[in-house]
């Protein structure tokens, strides 16, 4: 299974998601290792590095995304996903919008974790405090989703 996570600039949101969905597997051992984790932005900068702040906050869980570059969410990465997690309801319309075949694959994260539908507010630009906020918020949705997806890999 592919997961694909989804926010505006590829420079926060869902490079946290998928570094912290890395590390839950990692964590997981075997079970995890069906599953591979990507991450775009739909207004990606191709290159664009990890914020400053992300960096920091990862590197405080032991996770380095130091070499992450940035990349913008393309109709390859919409056909060969198996699941993608938009960051907000915003983003998920627009990829319906663009690719109204993704259907029953497309879900915010919030909305796939089962939590009540709330968006993951972009820190971009602020603080690490606020980052770190965005990280705890983004790592519990995570490990929901995860732990679904294995549940549901166990009844297969």
């Amino acid at each position: 299974m592919k997961i694909a996570f989804v926010c505006t600039g590829n420079t926060c949101r869902s490079i946290m998601a998928e570094a912290l969905a890395r590390q839950i597997l990692g964590e997981t051992g075997e079970s995890g290792k069906a599953i591979l984790l990507t991450s775009a932005g739909l207004m990606a900068y191709p290159g664009s590095p990890a914020s400053e702040q992300a960096r920091e906050v990862m590197a405080c869980s032991g996770i380095d995304i130091s070499s992450h570059m940035a990349r913008p969410f393309t109709e390859a990465l919409a056909r060969e996903a198996d699941l993608i997690l938009t960051m907000t309801a915003a983003h998920k319309r627009a990829l319906a919008g663009k690719y109204p075949w993704l259907g029953a694959k497309l879900f915010t994260l919030a909305e796939y974790a089962g939590a009540q539908g709330a968006d993951v507010a972009d820190p971009f630009g602020q603080s690490v405090g606020v980052y770190r906020e965005s990280a705890l918020e983004i790592r519990e949705l995570v490990e929901k989703v995860i732990h679904k997806i294995l549940q549901q890999g166990n009844k297969n």
